[in-house]
């Protein structure tokens, strides 16, 4: 059973009729489960900020300090002067959760170039983002502070079972044996704020995007975000490439996981893993 919630300005959770005190509630009646929709919000009314406001609160927070994720380096890809947040407001409209074909590729009929393999479970439980994603976070965006355990409280709890979300998905500490290819990557949340990469609405960023297009919610901003998706992962996608042509380069089959490690874990935190079918339509190519 999915929980009702209202969303606010930001896209993020306000009020649910699940069971507040955990992630892991369980549906204790006998009657069938009813999966409904939540409500959203047409658009924001909060005013915009400038540069130098948002200059301003990125250096409050100390976000011009980040990290590389899962190293003590400094991360070179900050943006000074910041670029502002995208604008974007959310549609008053639900679409129905994604379907498979039987190459496992989910399926949206509303955007059939939109081709992740991954649900926000898998990217979960194959261990990703050094178990970070969702830890608690003050968004420079929003100038909000976040707690990663109300967060989770607006998906469904059985994207969450058998996973230690302490571990995996709400730890304030990057480790790199969470990820299912043991190497770190991606950049801090600093780099993706400076970077002019993340909305209001999803302030956590790409992937907080990713799992609530999937349940069904639709915005001004799913165009933007499945084209940076196609840049990476799609069939001429950059980390897609790269990995194919490594594997050609070393001559080994599409499955030999210790090539690319990285580029796999980046591909995997962006809800696609690589298939036979997609090396062999690259090798075609080449």
């Amino acid at each position: 059973m999915h929980p009702k919630i209202n969303f606010g300005l930001d896209g993020s959770s306000l009020s649910s009729d699940g069971d507040d005190n955990s992630t892991n509630s369980t549906n204790s009646t006998s009657d069938p489960p009813v999966k409904k929709r939540p409500a959203f919000v047409l658009e924001r009314l909060e005013p915009e900020l400038t540069v130098e406001e948002y200059r301003q609160r990125l250096e409050d927070q100390g976000k011009f300090e980040d990290r590389k994720p899962g190293t003590g380096s400094k991360d070179g890809c900050l943006h000074d002067p910041p670029k502002l947040p995208p604008k974007a407001n959310i549609l008053l409209v639900m679409e129905p959760e994604p379907t498979r074909d039987d190459d496992g590729t989910l399926i949206f009929p509303d955007h059939p170039e939109f081709t992740p393999n991954l649900t926000p479970r898998e990217v979960f439980q194959l261990g990703s983002f050094g178990g970070t994603y969702f830890r608690n976070i003050e968004s420079a965006v929003t100038g909000r502070k976040y707690r990663g355990r109300q967060v989770l409280k607006e998906f469904p709890t059985e994207w969450f079972l058998n996973i230690d979300i302490c571990a995996k998905i709400i730890s304030p500490t990057y480790d790199k044996k969470v990820n299912k290819y043991g190497v770190s990557c991606g950049g801090s949340l600093g780099q993706w704020e400076s970077s002019g990469w993340i909305t209001e609405m999803d302030p956590y960023g790409w992937f907080q995007w990713y799992c609530r297009f999937y349940l069904g919610r639709r915005t001004t901003d799913d165009e933007r975000q499945i084209k940076r998706w196609l840049a990476g992962q799609g069939p001429k996608g950059r980390w897609r490439s790269r990995v194919c042509n490594d594997l050609i380069k070393a001559g080994k089959p599409w499955n030999h996981e210790a090539v690319s490690k990285v580029c796999r874990q980046v591909m995997q935190h962006w809800a696609y893993r690589l298939t036979e079918a997609d090396f062999n339509k690259h090798f075609s190519k080449d």
